[in-house]
């Protein structure tokens, strides 16, 4: 396995979003493309600018993938902007911590998206590490990893799950009587 760039994963992002568009599910997930966000893509500013954007063109029940390269390696974030949380994933074993430029440009998206809103949200994000996710082998495997972490095997199992869990919700809602 050779180490692999941002325009793969730019492009394996397209292949998924062309199956989500397939599936009508474009406003479940949104992705983040990495050749604009990662390490040495402008500045901070400009990066966070760029995700902020995004956001404010959902309804903020989008989830965001966006996979991040400090410097020969990849991992992902997942950002959910309604609920002001952000989900960390790396496939190097250990225990890992967020790297301080990445946690920067999220957060100043989030706010920004919260101010667009008019929203005055959280001093700062919730960041989340998710344990149990899969360890690559060796040094070059990481953005194999996640791309499958972006699977839209995943991506279609977790909607399943959320539109479930939302017609029951819906089902199990008492309508209101009508007054006369």
């Amino acid at each position: 396995m050779d180490e692999i760039g941002a325009t793969v994963v730019a492009v394996y992002i397209r292949c998924l979003f062309d199956v989500l568009k397939t599936a009508n599910m474009v406003n479940v997930v949104g992705f983040v493309d990495p050749t604009q966000v990662s390490a040495n893509s402008g500045s901070l500013t400009q990066r966070s600018r760029l995700l902020a954007n995004q956001l404010q063109k959902t309804d903020g029940e989008q989830i965001f993938f966006m996979p991040y390269n400090p410097g020969h390696h990849w991992i992902l974030v997942i950002v959910r902007p309604k609920t002001e949380t952000v989900y960390f994933l790396d496939p190097l074993s250990g225990n890992r911590v967020v790297d301080d430029e990445c946690k920067n440009i999220v957060n100043t998206a989030i706010k920004m998206y919260n101010s667009h809103i008019g929203r005055h949200g959280r001093k700062s994000p919730i960041w989340k590490t998710l344990q149990g996710t899969p360890k690559q082998p060796s040094s070059v495997e990481c953005g194999y990893y996640v791309m499958r972490f972006m699977s839209y095997r995943q991506i279609l199992l977790r909607s399943l799950r959320r539109s479930l869990k939302m017609a029951k919700i819906k089902h199990h809602t008492p309508k209101k009587p009508l007054k006369k």
